[in-house]
């Protein structure tokens, strides 16, 4: 058999076509716009998914290598936090309002304070953060009143894909933990914050685990891919949770360090916690359980910034050669681009280089980023340690995990082992599997990774290099109190 996995990414969608026993068949990409009206906002159209997810799926399914008479399921992770609300005629309203916009301080200050961070943490075992669903509910109801009056139907990115492709409301666990709507520990949604922010518990899909089918093909977009109504769409997963599967980040403690537009730190759990002043956050995970994840707005996206916007270059090979000697780069660089989520919560501070001279170099300023998306990274992984947790290995996805350089880098500043995979296609496998799962192919979540998810390399830290950079770290956290409130 078959399966189709789907990476309903920031700037495009990733398809693949993998085979039963993990085999990557074929894939294909498909890009789309993000527009920013104002400064901070961040949006799409929600049928630009649509339309560039069906193109990519006729082209995938043309190739030689696919069978659609193979294809039994597909399952989708999609980016997380996304407000798209629907009509009475299952119209899209407005466009959706993505993970990484920042209109929402005032709405997340309210949470925060007047509601409290102590009963958020109660209701759903996270506080509020810019980027989550429910303050953007909060101000489409204060901004665009006429607009939220006409909500039907919320729902999370690539829950509107299912929704279109068969018709199924239906949400899952692990991306529904990011609307801060969920309570997180019983995987229901929140009455508590339902009614906080003044809508109907109708208007929010059916909460699934991730590899539960949500529906099959409508027969409409069955007969014009080529294939069956029989193929099932599961619930899928949200980017992360997908991505985790992908890299088989399945068993208590393992952990998974994801360089894409964003960055993350996802660490498996079997039982539910929630860290310290829930700095990270505490989210249901793909496989049945719980994770725990700390989550950078701005990680590879830094370095296209650096090269391609400011650089005015795409070598991103050349750029990297001029790094010699790490561990005694004098610059430092803030990451904080667009803002930042874990740990600081603070979507007004930006991004900084510091200890410029008359004798920096290009290429010092470039793995200046490297080390700077480390650092923050690290910020992460040691609330993680904190709670207990012993992290000794993580692997690594994403766009940033192909830089060798970017790869020691991370692991003498994170001091521990990173594995890279022999297959690295992050959500789209993981939603793959998920949907081999769900037909049958596997008895659990955690069989399909260990049967199919491979380690090719180990990166391990090198003690001189791992002094130096702890050294270094420590003036890393002194920089955002030092700028906070200036920048």
């Amino acid at each position: 058999m078959q399966y189709i996995g789907i990476d309903l990414g920031t700037s495009s969608v990733k398809i693949l076509l993998m085979k039963a026993d993990g085999t990557i068949l074929s894939s294909i990409s498909k890009d789309y716009p993000v527009s920013y009206p104002k400064t901070g906002w961040s949006e799409q159209n929600p049928e630009d998914w649509l339309r560039q997810t069906l193109a990519g799926l006729k082209e995938l399914l043309a190739s030689e290598e696919a069978d659609q008479n193979q294809i039994k399921g597909i399952g989708i992770g999609g980016q997380m936090h996304g407000l798209v609300a629907l009509d009475e005629k299952d119209q899209v309203i407005r466009p959706a309002i993505l993970w990484n916009d920042g209109r929402t301080e005032e709405e997340t200050e309210y949470l925060n304070t007047v509601i409290g961070t102590d009963k958020l943490s109660d209701f759903t075992a996270n506080i509020a953060f810019a980027g989550f669903t429910a303050p953007k509910i909060l101000w489409m109801q204060k901004n665009e009143p006429e607009k939220f009056q006409a909500i039907q139907k919320i729902m999370l990115p690539k829950d509107y894909l299912v929704y279109k492709l068969t018709g199924a409301f239906t949400t899952d666990v692990s991306d529904a933990s990011g609307m801060l709507l969920l309570d997180v520990k019983n995987r229901a949604w929140s009455k508590e914050m339902i009614e906080i922010c003044g809508i109907q518990e109708q208007m929010l899909p059916e909460v699934k685990e991730s590899y539960d089918v949500s529906g099959f093909l409508k027969p409409e977009f069955a007969g014009e891919l080529g294939l069956t109504e029989s193929v099932a769409v599961v619930a899928g997963a949200g980017d992360n949770a997908a991505a985790a599967i992908g890299t088989g980040t399945v068993e208590d403690g393992s952990c998974n360090v994801s360089i894409g537009t964003s960055g993350t730190v996802f660490i498996a759990s079997d039982s539910f916690r929630v860290g310290e002043n829930n700095a990270i956050h505490s989210f249901g995970h793909a496989n049945g359980k719980y994770h725990l994840m700390g989550c950078m707005l701005s990680a590879a996206s830094c370095l296209k910034w650096w090269l391609e916007d400011i650089l005015k270059t795409t070598d991103y090979q050349g750029e990297q050669q001029e790094i010699k000697g790490l561990g005694d780069n004098p610059l430092y660089f803030l990451p904080y681009l667009m803002g930042e989520r874990s740990p600081h919560n603070d979507p007004n501070v930006r991004g900084a280089f510091f200890g410029l001279g008359m004798d920096t170099t290009r290429a010092q300023m470039v793995e200046a980023v490297f080390e700077g998306v480390s650092f923050a990274l690290k910020d992460s992984l040691e609330i993680a340690e904190s709670l207990g947790i012993e992290i000794k290995k993580t692997k690594l996805c994403g766009g940033g995990a192909k830089s060798p350089v970017w790869q020691q880098i991370l692991a003498n500043i994170l001091n521990i082992e990173v594995e890279l995979l022999v297959t690295e296609e992050g959500p789209a496998l993981g939603g793959a599997i998920l949907a081999a799962v769900a037909c049958g192919e596997y008895a659990s979540v955690e069989d399909a990774a260990r049967a199919i998810v491979k380690v090719k390399e180990t990166i391990k830290p090198q003690p001189e290099l791992t002094e130096a950079y702890a050294r270094k770290y420590q003036v890393f956290r002194e920089l955002y109190p030092a700028i906070k409130g200036v920048l």
